[in-house]
Formats: C-alpha cells, structure tokens, sequence
C-alpha cells in the first residue's frame, strides 16, 4: 500500500498541532476580553449615571434647603408680628376698658348736667310766669296811661283852633303856647319858627324873615312889628295875642300865607311862632331901612 505524499503522516499531523495555541482558546480569550470591555462600559455607564443622579439629589437638596430657609425666616417674621399683635391686642384692650370708663364718667357727669338744667329751666319758668304776670300788671298800666294820653291829646286837639287871621285867610290850627307848637311839629303840615322878639335898633331875624318890634301894650296883649321880606317892610299894627297875623312873600302861594302868631306880650318883648307853608322856599329877609318903623319904649 501506497501512502500519498500529500497527506501528512500521523506524526507530522501531531507535531504540527501540539507547536501552537489552539485556536478555541483564543476565541473563547476574545469572548472573555469582549465580555470584560462590555462589562466594563455599562459599570461605566451605570457610574456615570448615578453620578448625574446624585448630582440631580444635590441641586434638589440645595434648593429645599433655600426653600426651608425662607420657610423658616417667613415664619419668624410672621410670628413676630403675630407677637406684636398680640401686644397691641393687649393695649387696644386696656384702651377700651379706659374709654369705657371714661364714657361712664361723661355719662354720669351728663346726667348730672341734665338734672341740674332740667332744674334750672324750671326756676327760670317760673321767674318767667312771675315777670309775665308784673308785665301784664304793667301792660295794664300802660294802657291806662295811653288812655290817659290819648285823653290829653284829645284835649290839647281841642285847643288848637282855626282863626281868620288880618288878611281875612282862614289860617291853619292855631297853638296857644309851646306845647301847641310842639303838637303842630309833630303834625308837620307847615314850617314852623319859634321866637321871642326884644325892642332894639336892629330886626330879629326869625326863619326865613326879619321882625322888629315897635311897640307893645301888655294890659292889652297888643303890639305892632315890622316885617321885612323881599326889600320891603310890611307894618302890622295892633295886633292882639292869638291873632294869626299873615303876609305873603314871593314864591308863596296866594292861598297859603306866612303867619306870625304871638303866645305873650311883655312891655318890651313878645313871644310867640311864625308859620311859614311846605312848599315855600327861603324868602329872603330884606334889609332894614334906616327909617323903617323905629322902636317906640
């Protein structure tokens, strides 16, 4: 039996096997060196991860612990003003109990007041009802004077009479004395002068005229005047006491003359009023000439 000269014999086969590392052995160190390299990036992997975790854990830690912080400080403050609330509780507390206090005293001190007003009005009614019963007694005499006065008036009308005076003019009322004239005032129909003419060289002036006496006659009530008015002089001769005497003057109406009524004749004055009408103006006096009716003694 040939042997062919390529196939290896039996101890060529063995020698040549047992020279090197069989090839097994090396795949199976791969697998293992695969599997290490595999372990070792997911240990890796698995590492890192837990780091970014924990790191996650930290910064979470981190902002709890500022939240608690705040908590904490928010809390302090809170009951710090709840403290202070608490005291100004306890003020407004004693306050009020001072202010009620304080409100029962007014309240006491107002009645009090109001007794004592009460009390007062009443003393004052009746000092009212005993002054309005002095004033009624008083009203009543009052009345009575008023009557009284309404009498005299009455009586003193009745002496104030009317009179044709020298020019023939019904004249107004006439007054007998200065109370008369003083009710003539009172009545204001006329202008009205009261005088008292003396003897002398010079004329009197009297309202809106001059008069000179030129005699008189007291056993009579007589006596003569001159009269001087608008550059003239009018005469009035023996004219008695009561005796309206009148003239007319420029400006005057023809129907209301001046009048000079005498109260008295003494021996060397008269006394008595002229009247002169509303409507007339200021007569002007005239100058005394220096023979016009010279005074007689």
């Amino acid at each position: 039996m040939s042997i062919s000269p390529n196939v290896p014999s039996p101890q060529e086969s063995y020698h040549y096997e047992g020279g090197g590392t069989p090839r097994w052995i090396t795949i199976l160190f791969a697998v293992l060196i695969a599997g290490v390299g595999a372990m070792a990036y997911a240990g890796y992997s698995a590492q890192t991860h837990l780091q970014q975790e924990v790191t996650k854990a930290q910064d979470q830690n981190k902002i709890l612990t500022a939240q608690l912080d705040a908590a904490n400080t928010r809390l302090a403050e809170l009951k710090g003003r709840m403290d202070v609330t608490s005291q100004k509780i306890g003020m407004t507390q004693a306050e009020l109990a001072d202010a009620r206090s304080r409100a029962e005293a007014i309240r006491k001190q107002q009645t009090a007041s109001d007794q004592k007003l009460t009390e007062k009005i009443a003393q004052a009614q009746k000092e009212s009802e005993a002054q309005i019963g002095a004033v009624a007694t008083d009203v009543t005499g009052a009345k009575k004077d008023i009557e009284s006065t309404r009498t005299d008036l009455e009586a003193t009308k009745s002496k104030l009479d009317r009179a044709t005076g020298d020019m023939g003019v019904m004249s107004g009322l006439i007054a007998h004395n200065h109370d008369d004239l003083e009710e003539l005032r009172r009545r204001g129909d006329r202008n009205y002068f009261e005088f008292t003419v003396q003897k002398a060289k010079t004329p009197q002036r009297v309202g809106p005229v001059q008069m000179a006496l030129n005699k008189t006659d007291p056993k009579k009530s007589k006596y003569t005047v001159t009269v001087l008015v608008d550059d003239k002089a009018i005469e009035k001769k023996d004219k008695t006491a009561g005796e309206p005497v009148q003239f007319y003057v420029k400006g005057s109406a023809r129907t209301a003359p001046y009048e000079v009524v005498v109260f008295d004749v003494g021996k060397n004055a008269i006394t008595g009023y002229l009247s002169t009408p509303k409507d007339a103006g200021s007569a002007p006096a005239a100058a005394a000439p220096a023979a016009a009716a010279p005074a007689k003694p």
